[in-house]
């Protein structure tokens, strides 16, 4: 079982599903189906059961899902310590980013091209779900994403930005004083409860004890913009986003929220001496100091 197949296996594990491992690989379901094949016969063992729900992990194939996330973390420090030997920052750093992260992507790249000219950046656009599942299947070495909680343990994060959230309506739609219960009434647009948006729509229901008759989940912002500035409902935006249509007469601001939302640059915890992850860092911290 060479590398690529072992990467494969890892990844089939974790999204349960060839489909969605040959999205986050970027290989051909065919591709990915003949990695697991091959890695079945170079083992001998039934690694997944085939079912329709997808793919499901045996027993055995259990067993050896941590020897090889070992494995995987064994070959990235070889490959860091090969880095160190050379005495130069070389390689390619696979990056992560959102639609809100564009600003905070384009200064570490040029900051980068500046200081470390051998280091190659690849660039996959997701939302933060998709994101942090990147980083932690190593399809990812780090990314940018939106947080606003507390990260979980098994990552390290450096705070780029904050930015909040606001409900917005299209003009005239929503009547002053504000009532939530009127609010709950029209339909929302906003994404998935796992986005910062999202989460922010959750807090606020519980907050006023309310819940829209009817969601409309959508995941990109311009999207969503777009909807509200149509009459489609209410929703959430990002504050900066919602401010520029207030300003060209798009929809009204109806409501901010008072959580902030982090933007996080994230890898795992565990590629800490990473020399391309603690050099990124290290531009990052200079750029916003605490």
């Amino acid at each position: 079982m060479d590398i690529y197949q072992l990467r494969t296996f890892v990844a089939v594990a974790r999204e349960g599903s060839i489909t969605r491992a040959s999205e986050v690989l970027h290989l051909s379901q065919p591709a990915v189906s003949a990695h697991i094949k091959a890695s079945e016969d170079a083992v001998g063992l039934a690694l997944f059961e085939r079912t329709s729900r997808g793919m499901s992990l045996t027993r055995e194939g259990e067993r050896l899902l941590a020897r090889a996330d070992e494995t995987l973390a064994a070959h990235q420090g070889l490959m860091d310590e090969a880095t160190r030997i050379k005495g130069r920052l070389a390689g390619t750093l696979h990056l992560g980013a959102g639609n809100a992260n564009t600003l905070a992507l384009g200064r570490l790249i040029a900051s980068l091209s500046a200081r470390s000219p051998d280091v190659a950046v690849v660039v996959k656009h997701g939302t933060s779900v998709e994101i942090l599942a990147g980083i932690r299947n190593a399809t990812l070495d780090a990314g940018f994403y939106n947080e606003a909680g507390e990260p979980e343990p098994d990552l390290a994060t450096t705070e780029v930005a904050q930015f909040g959230i606001c409900i917005v309506a299209p003009p005239g739609l929503v009547a002053a004083p504000l009532d939530w219960r009127a609010l709950a009434a029209l339909p929302w647009i906003y994404p998935a409860s796992s986005a910062c948006c999202g989460r922010t729509a959750e807090r606020l229901f519980k907050a006023h004890q309310i819940r829209p008759k009817r969601v409309i989940s959508v995941d990109r912002e311009d999207v969503t913009r777009t909807l509200i500035a149509g009459g489609t409902g209410v929703g959430l935006l990002h504050a900066d986003t919602a401010r520029v249509a207030q300003a060209r007469g798009e929809v009204e601001l109806v409501f901010e929220a008072p959580d902030r939302v982090r933007v996080l640059f994230v890898h795992l915890a565990s590629r800490a001496d990473d020399p391309l992850l603690r050099a990124v860092t290290a531009v990052l911290r200079a750029e916003n100091p605490a």
